[in-house]
């Protein structure tokens, strides 16, 4: 197997915790031509963010201790264990972060970093990659030949007695504890009362593994699950949380479906990128002519509750390919062609009406929650849309317990840039869109003859960042979309 293709997924578990908590409320608002599944979006039920984050239960250990263990694998389904590592540490709740609503930032330091390898070939794969520097040579020293290999063995690869660090010459960081949010909110189930479902989000990793030393996250990876409290049903939860080093968690494959692009596809809830963005999406794809058109909904908040401007872009998409590096993966070039924008606040509002004419839609006072084609000016350059745009995906499709299609696309890079040559093209997944059942509405029509947007609450009393930083953070949001 090539190595860009090991090691694959990892799943986290940490254990045990407690801090004082105090409350928020969320909630959000949609368009109303959107298909009813997205009316409100299944987790748009009233959740509560935890602030400070009560980390107690299973995910960090008391006196804020915390032990965490990550399994990585031969394959994408989590089901050839390659080896397994135990980390040991203190973590420290500091203060509300300045730049991330809704998160909290913390310190935290690692006593100990243990591994075990689960097969001979994981320990060459990374005795190979320890000996391409001299730090790791060093590292690699610690660790037994293959041929004296020992399954179940733990190495230690920083301890209080081991001399050095061995977690750079591996590239491994901890730094998601850096930004923690624990929300709770209410989970619909078919055919019964809600269920308490309590979530821990963990800051982003950074898409480039030589950045990942020095990253401080801004967003959020998907949530981790708590053990008593969690969607349900959830085959894999108890298998993980029943797991350790020795013993890592065999995962049932997903039931994978054949790519077919074809209908709605939604958020399931409120998403989050790096550079504060906040936003959910709504696609819709034309298999017969290759076509799509999707709707960005930006926000303020980390609930959606508050809306900053609303994109709609269309294109097209070539046939795809499986790939050879993701296993599993479907490889498409797509093509935006067309954009529109709606500002839907007063300071994106004014801030389109402050730029250069040729830059946004051309001549004309923006209005809010006025739709504007921006696609004659070859984008909006305040946002930093620019057309026509491609992008080489990497796309999946699976299916979850309760039977609901989910599809899959390419994460998005985190320093901003767009995948726009095949060298960047994806090798992980965003958080999935769920499909909607139901004809898609013709976009093809001119936008006035399209269904008008929804009119969003007020938003006044928004805290919102300083006019001359509101550039940068929105000029990021085009290359998030896909």
């Amino acid at each position: 197997m090539p190595a860009a293709m090991l090691p694959y997924a990892c799943v986290l578990v940490l254990l045990g915790a407690h801090t004082a908590p105090a409350a928020g409320e969320a909630g959000g608002s949609c368009l109303r031509w959107e298909p009813h599944c997205q009316q409100p979006l299944p987790d748009r039920v009233p959740s509560t963010a935890i602030l400070p984050p009560r980390l107690n239960g299973p995910w960090i250990s008391t006196g804020r201790l915390f032990r965490a263990h990550q399994f990585y694998y031969e394959d994408p389904f989590c089901g050839e264990p390659a080896h397994s590592l135990l980390v040991k540490g203190k973590v420290r709740l500091r203060r509300a972060s300045w730049v991330t609503r809704g998160a909290t930032e913390a310190d935290y330091h690692l006593h100990k970093v243990g591994i075990v390898f689960h097969s001979r070939r994981a320990l060459v794969d990374v005795t190979g990659r320890l000996n391409q520097t001299r730090a790791g040579r060093d590292c690699a020293r610690r660790l037994p030949p293959a041929r004296a290999w020992l399954p179940g063995a733990l190495y230690e690869l920083r301890s209080a007695r081991a001399q050095g660090d061995c977690l750079e010459a591996l590239g491994l960081t901890m730094h998601e504890l850096s930004l923690v949010r624990v929300q709770r909110r209410l989970q619909p189930q078919p055919r019964a009362s809600p269920r308490l479902v309590e979530e821990l989000y963990l800051g982003d990793i950074h898409t480039d593994p030589a950045e990942r030393r020095h990253y401080r996250p801004t967003g959020y990876q998907r949530p981790l699950q708590s053990a008593l409290h969690h969607v349900q049903p959830c085959p894999a939860c108890g298998l993980i949380a029943r797991s350790d080093v020795h013993h890592p968690p065999v995962l049932p494959p997903p039931l994978a479906l054949p790519l077919h692009l074809g209908g709605w596809w939604v958020s399931s809830g409120c998403e989050v990128r790096p550079a504060v963005l906040f936003l959910t999406r709504l696609f819709t794809f034309h298999g017969h002519s290759r076509s799509w058109e999707g709707y960005y909904h930006h926000f303020s908040d980390p609930a959606c509750r508050q809306p900053t401007f609303t994109v709609y872009a269309a294109g097209r998409y070539t046939r795809g390919t499986p790939s050879t590096r993701v296993r599993g993966g479907t490889e498409l070039v797509f093509e935006v062609t067309r954009a529109h924008v709606t500002p839907m606040d007063q300071v994106t509002t004014a801030m389109l009406n402050f730029s250069e004419p040729s830059s946004c839609g051309g001549a004309g006072a923006w209005s809010m929650g006025t739709e504007r084609d921006v696609t004659a000016t070859n984008g909006c350059l305040p946002l930093g849309i620019r057309l026509p745009h491609v992008e080489y995906e990497l796309f999946k499709m699976e299916q979850d317990p309760l039977g609901q299609s989910l599809l899959f696309i390419g994460q998005r890079p985190t320093d901003g840039s767009s995948p726009d040559t095949p060298e960047k093209r994806p090798t992980s997944y965003q958080a999935p869109l769920v499909l909607c059942h139901g004809e898609a509405p013709d976009f093809s029509r001119p936008p006035q003859h399209r269904p008008s947007l929804q009119k969003h609450p007020s938003t006044g009393g928004l805290h919102i960042a300083p006019f001359p930083l509101l550039p940068l953070v929105l000029g990021l949001a085009f290359l998030h979309w896909l």
